[in-house]
């Protein structure tokens, strides 16, 4: 264990939080063997001290009554008995090699939620594992609500030097992204941790923040400006500001002409998009999109960036591209001679060089989904294709499925369709402390090791940072004796399946087959190429920023040709399609349709997607997801905060429990995900919530680019519930 901090007779370790993205430098007091209290590293150079309500409750989470510290095997229907880990691992293999045997491997699917990006070890030993089965049915949660931010750059190229830093930044635009709830920041540096001190100094230092949001957000409380769009319309709004743009001049014509293609195809198509059409479409005045648009410009720093919001709406793809343009069309990338505000510590090295990268289509790639022919994205498989690549019959058809860190069965979209396929597979197996309702399906379940009790790195985290910060932590608790890392575990069916499986492959080199290797060799291994070595992060308990002498952009090679593209055929068509439907009226989708409501998803601070729920301090705080909506609309329901109510749209319906909240306009719902339960083992929607996945259609209605299903600006019906 590293050098401890002793307050009274308790001792103290430093770490840092991995229940989210934040990775923030916390301090856990253990006393016999236990954590028993967390708060924030004041010293951290990087968090300074800040925690949520999720880190501080970390010792619940160890210690929780309901944690699994023993594997079990299904006995029955809804029954679930303990089983050694070594056994469940031999019976395991026994069924997968069977079913390589007679369906190859593609038969064998994994999948990896959210709670595995919170380990920096668990995702690349996963997709390395399943390269090395020979399988391309590999799927994470990135799939589920982001990939028009993989995709889209493959359409729109990039440029080598990196975007300009948040902190160097004169302007920000925020679509769709809640930062001090979601805690997520994204590129260049936007907070992800304590979020609102990071927004308050920039803003005093004379950052104008512009938040385009349905409500007035905890962020966009803090903006100063602030665009009210009508739910799903931020393509449109998009092509307004970008017309705006072109029309006035106010783009950098001088990095357009030395490294962009498409300028004017692209402000030709822009026509359609009148001030009276994008003013009926987004439900905002033309003057505020003027102003959104020339503020923006004017920088002369800083970037547009998205969250969920747009990424989870009718087309993600097209937006996240238009983003891109905003930024091209404006030159908001470092040039040549500017330092890198980070350069990474643990990833590894690179040259920033002042050039435009063209476009690669990866996910027209092979392999490709058996389902409408999507394409891989970042070297998965699309995860809204998952349930129909089970239930669909043929050569390829997934018959085994190993989900960990996750939780489909609330996640997927669809949710009827997500249990019957999770139900209907000849092996499921779930990785997870808890029997979630995934694992309420399984096979097996495995008791996992939890984040205190292994070594780990801010890697994930790495060129997140607004500086060259990284920190390395050792394993602080014991585990329980019966549960091992998600490694462990695929490690051991390598062991057991032999020849079927080849060389698990790190990038430090193969991984051992024949002795199991530690955490800390693999960490090694996997970070053997860094910048900073992780022997030089061991040597900084609680972190450290790893400044020395600074990166500089290097100017590009004269000879280069390569553009980035602001108008490919793809985005053509998107764009002219856009152009081309009905107004919207009212908060329904179309005319005709009938939906007097949309409803759109939020983060809830308590937790992170599904995680969290079974924290005691958590449901002391909230037990549900309530349907928050204007008061005004609860009104003319005849309903009150606390009642429910039943939420419709043309392909599902759920109860919810409905609360006034005045930062929402007329006509919008909004609701997080990933709650409830199994639609065939319903839970007490006053005590477990509702899942906004039943209301949406995953066949017809998704993004056609990505693949991704819509999951927000869904078009709803409400009405009080009968004898609520």
């Amino acid at each position: 264990m590293p050098p401890s901090q002793r307050g009274g007779d308790v001792p103290t370790e430093k770490t840092f939080c991995r229940y989210c993205h934040a990775n923030c430098g916390i301090l856990v007091e253990i006393a016999e063997g236990r954590a028993v209290q967390v708060r924030g590293d004041r010293d951290n150079a990087m968090t300074r001290g800040f925690t949520c309500i999720k880190g501080r409750s970390l010792p619940d989470q160890h210690a929780h009554e309901d944690r699994l510290r023993d594997s079990q095997k299904r006995e029955g229907p809804g029954r679930l008995a303990p089983i050694a880990v070594d056994t469940a691992q031999d019976e395991i293999a026994a069924v997968l090699r069977r079913l390589i045997e007679e369906h190859g491997p593609r038969s064998v699917a994994l999948y990896a939620g959210t709670a595995v990006y919170q380990s920096s070890l668990t995702l690349p030993f996963a997709r390395a594992w399943m390269g090395a089965l020979g399988s391309p049915s590999f799927y994470t949660s990135l799939t589920i609500d982001q990939p028009n931010k993989i995709v889209a750059p493959q359409l729109h190229g990039s440029f080598l030097s990196g975007t300009q830093s948040f902190e160097s930044s004169d302007v920000w635009m925020l679509f769709g992204c809640n930062s001090i709830i979601s805690m997520y920041g994204g590129i260049s540096g936007f907070p992800s941790f304590d979020p609102t001190r990071r927004l308050r100094e920039a803003t005093a230092r004379g950052l104008d923040l512009i938040v385009v949001d349905p409500r007035r957000t905890e962020t966009a409380r803090m903006a100063g400006l602030h665009l009210p769009i009508r739910p799903g319309e931020d393509a449109t709004l998009l092509a307004g500001m970008l017309r705006v743009i072109l029309e006035e001049g106010l783009y950098d014509r001088d990095f357009c002409q030395r490294f962009v293609e498409g300028v004017e195809p692209l402000r030709d198509s822009l026509r359609g998009f009148s001030r009276d059409v994008v003013e009926r479409r987004t439900g905002l005045e033309w003057a505020l999109v003027e102003e959104a648009a020339r503020r923006f410009a004017r920088g002369p720093r800083g970037i547009a960036s998205s969250g969920t919001g747009p990424s989870m709406a009718p087309r993600s793809t097209l937006s996240e591209h238009l983003i891109l343009n905003l930024n091209t069309l404006c030159g908001r990338y470092n040039r040549a001679g500017d330092p890198v505000a980070n350069p990474g510590v643990l990833t590894s090295q690179r040259d920033f060089v002042e050039q435009a990268m063209e476009p690669y289509a990866g996910f027209r790639m092979e392999p490709r989904s058996r389902i409408r022919g999507l394409g891989p994205v970042a070297g998965e498989l699309p995860t809204p294709a998952l349930a129909d690549e089970i239930l669909t019959p043929g050569e390829g058809q997934v018959r085994a499925l190993i989900v960990m860190g996750g939780n489909p069965a609330l996640s997927f979209p669809d949710q009827r369709k997500a249990e019957e396929a999770l139900a209907s597979l000849e092996l499921l197996v779930v990785i997870d402390p808890l029997v979630s309702a995934t694992a309420e399906l399984a096979h097996y379940v495995i008791a996992p090791t939890l984040s205190l009790e292994r070594p780990d790195t801010t890697l994930f985290m790495d060129t997140w940072y607004p500086q060259p910060y990284g920190m390395y932590t050792p394993a602080l608790l014991e585990p329980p004796e019966g549960t091992l890392p998600e490694w462990a575990f695929l490690w051991g069916l390598s062991e057991r399946l032999g020849d079927l499986v080849g060389d698990t492959h790190l990038p430090g080199g193969a991984v051992d087959r024949e002795v199991m290797p530690n955490a800390d060799a693999l960490l090694d291994s996997l970070t053997s190429n860094a910048r900073i070595p992780l022997d030089e992060l061991r040597r900084h308990p609680g972190g450290a920023v790893f400044d020395g002498e600074p990166v500089r952009v290097r100017p590009g090679d004269p000879e280069a040709t390569a553009r980035m593209r602001l108008f490919p055929e793809e985005i053509e068509f998107e764009l002219a399609e856009l152009a081309a439907e009905p107004p919207v009226e009212g908060a329904g989708y179309h005319p005709g349709e009938h939906f007097t409501h949309r409803l759109i998803s939020r983060r809830l601070r308590e937790v992170f997607n599904s995680m969290g729920r079974e924290l005691p301090a958590v449901r002391a705080k909230r037990t549900t997801n309530p349907a928050f909506m204007h008061p005004d609309d609860l009104e003319k329901l005849g309903v009150e905060s606390g009642d429910l109510v039943e939420i419709a749209s043309g392909h599902g319906e759920i109860l919810a429990v409905v609360e006034a909240s005045d930062d929402l306009p007329h006509g919008v719902i909004s609701m997080a995900h990933c709650w409830g339960g199994l639609p065939s083992r319903p839970v007490e929607v006053r005590d477990g919530g509702s899942n906004t996945s039943r209301l949406v259609d995953d066949a017809t209605d998704y993004d056609r680019l990505s693949g991704m299903a819509r999951q927000s600006a869904i078009p709803v019906n409400v009405r009080p519930h009968v004898g609520a």
